[in-house]
């Protein structure tokens, strides 16, 4: 899942590299579904793939955060820290329940349906946030509704690991989507305080430690499996999750919000290209249909959002209480 942050400065003379941060950015996330379904081929449970990458992703960026951010970590406010807590495991869920509907459906469901959570953003705001929703954002959220139909009744999931059921599938990814509206609601208003990389480190340490805790509690195994398994979940976490990730928060310092926010929606186009090229997963017209209509809603739907003032989470409505 790409974070998305306002943008702190927009240059004039933009040179080549944030695009070229942007284009690997992109083609880094849309290989998550991939090695998670490669990684579900040989075995793995969902819950320890959803561990594993937040895992790999924690410890790398441990270093980091100790060498050049040790004066903001101890200046970080007790309430802050207990909103990154919650955060995590807002996160931890989103992982557990969107790796999981790859089990069950298409990879172009499950990536076109778990991206939709900018709607959900969007349906939440005015509840959470206190922010109107505007005309586009009714438009975009109605065009989407009529994708999702679309996708939901194309009953294709091509060769998922454990059973062909899209409705359960689809409904897992479509919580993963809730899931990451709400955490990107409580980051949109903590990230005014914290920086990136403490505020990520924060988050994905706290997710971590749950989900080790839940796959430990539920005796999943972790040892002894195929060795290219433990490739697949060290490739999930160093490539979409940190060089992704990484890679759009670099562009957001040369380019505006908005250029990224549209561009991340490439995520499903390269994750279905993907999907064709190494799992021969071709998606059929209703799938594409939906698909189109879903990713053209959520650009109608933050349109209105992508220019929106940061604020401290302390002005914000029920976040606080």
């Amino acid at each position: 899942m790409a974070e998305r942050v306002q943008t702190m400065s927009t240059s004039e003379h933009t040179t080549w590299q944030p695009y070229a941060a942007l284009v690997s950015g992109v083609l880094a996330v849309s290989t998550a579904a991939i090695f998670i379904r490669l990684a579900q081929s040989v075995g793995v449970p969902s819950l320890v793939l959803a561990a594993a990458r937040l895992c790999v992703a924690a410890v790398v960026l441990t270093p980091l955060v100790f060498s050049r951010h040790r004066h903001e970590l101890r200046a970080v406010r007790l309430g802050d820290l207990a909103w990154a807590l919650v955060s995590g495991g807002v996160l931890s869920l989103h992982f557990a329940t969107w790796i999981t509907s790859l089990e069950y459906t298409a990879v172009v469901n499950s990536v076109v349906l778990v991206t939709t959570n900018p709607l959900w953003v969007a349906l939440l705001s005015p509840l959470v946030l206190n922010e109107r929703l505007g005309r586009w954002a009714v438009i975009g959220l109605m065009l989407a509704f009529g994708g999702g139909v679309l996708v939901g009744l194309s009953g294709e999931v091509g060769t998922p690991p454990t059973r062909h059921d899209p409705l359960l599938g689809n409904g897992l990814a479509l919580v993963g989507a809730v899931m990451a509206a709400i955490y990107f609601i409580i980051g949109r208003r903590l990230r005014a305080r914290l920086s990136v990389i403490v505020y990520i480190w924060l988050v994905y340490s706290a997710a971590a430690v749950i989900l080790v805790g839940v796959v430990a509690a539920a005796g999943l195994p972790v040892a002894g499996l195929p060795g290219e398994a433990y490739v697949w979940m060290l490739m999930m976490g160093l490539v979409p999750q940190l060089i992704g990730h990484s890679s759009f928060n670099y562009a957001l310092g040369f380019l505006p919000a908005a250029y990224v926010s549209l561009v991340v929606f490439g995520e499903p186009i390269g994750s279905g290209l993907l999907a064709i090229v190494i799992l021969d997963e071709w998606p059929v017209a209703l799938q594409l249909i939906g698909s189109v209509l879903i990713l053209l809603g959520i650009g109608l739907a933050t349109r209105e959002q992508r220019t929106d003032k940061l604020e401290p989470i302390d002005d914000v409505p029920g976040l606080m209480d």
